[in-house]
C-alpha cells in the first residue's frame, strides 16, 4: 500500500523540477545550429535594447549621442558662420561692381556729352573760318574794285600787317596801283612783311 509524499518529499521536488527544465531548455539550445543559436542571442539582445530605450525616460540620452549631437551641432555651426561670411563678402563685391557700373555709365555720358561739346565747337569754328573766308574774300574784292588811290589811303589808315595780308591776297595787277600810290615807308613795311613770310615758308 502506498504511502503519501511526506512534506520533505514535496519541497524536494519544487527545487528538483526547475533545475530538470533548466537541463531540458539547455539542451534544446545545443540541438540548434551555432549561426542560429548567435542569430537568435543578437534579435534577442536588439530587443532588449529597444525595449529598454522605450523604457528609459523621456530626459534620458545616452553619452554617445551627446558627442555625436554636440559634434553635429559644431560642423553645422561652422558652415552656417561660412556661410554668413560668404554671403556678406558676395554682397560687398556685389555693391562695388554696382558702383564701378554706375560710375562707368556716368563716364560714358560725360565722354558723350564732351564728343557733342566737341563736335559743336569744330562746327561752330568751321563755320567761323568759313564765314571770316568770305568775308575776307569780299573785302578783298571791294578794295580790288576800288580806284587806287582810294584803296591806298584805306591802306595807309591799316596796321602794315593788317595791309599786308590785303595786299597778299590781291590780284598782283590790282595791288600794283595802290602799292605805287603808299608811302614809301609804308609800302616798304608792307613789302618786308610780306616778304618774312614767304621766307618762313618751306622751299621744298
Amino acid at each position: 500500500m502506498s504511502r503519501a509524499p511526506t512534506p520533505e518529499r514535496q519541497a524536494r521536488r519544487r527545487r528538483v523540477l526547475p533545475v530538470v527544465a533548466g537541463l531540458l531548455l539547455a539542451s534544446a539550445l545545443l540541438r540548434l545550429s551555432g549561426d542560429d543559436w548567435r542569430a537568435r542571442a543578437v534579435g534577442l539582445a536588439r530587443d532588449v535594447a529597444t525595449r529598454d530605450q522605450a523604457l528609459a525616460p523621456s530626459g534620458s540620452v545616452a553619452p554617445e549621442s551627446c558627442a555625436a549631437a554636440t559634434d553635429t551641432a559644431g560642423l553645422l555651426e561652422a558652415f552656417q558662420s561660412r556661410e554668413a561670411r560668404i554671403t556678406a563678402r558676395e554682397g560687398r563685391i556685389e555693391d562695388r561692381m554696382r558702383a564701378l557700373r554706375l560710375a562707368e555709365a556716368e563716364l560714358e555720358a560725360k565722354l558723350a556729352a564732351l564728343d557733342a561739346a566737341q563736335a559743336r565747337l569744330e562746327d561752330t569754328l568751321a563755320l567761323s573760318e568759313s564765314a571770316a573766308e568770305t568775308d575776307l574774300t569780299r573785302l578783298t574784292a571791294v578794295y580790288e574794285n576800288m580806284r587806287p588811290e582810294e584803296a591806298a589811303r584805306l591802306f595807309e589808315q591799316m596796321a602794315p600787317d593788317f595791309a599786308a595780308g590785303f595786299v597778299g591776297r590781291m590780284r598782283p595787277e590790282a595791288a600794283a596801283p595802290v602799292m605805287s600810290l603808299l608811302d614809301p615807308a609804308t609800302a616798304y613795311s608792307i613789302s618786308a612783311i610780306m616778304a618774312g613770310r614767304n621766307a618762313l615758308a618751306p622751299t621744298q
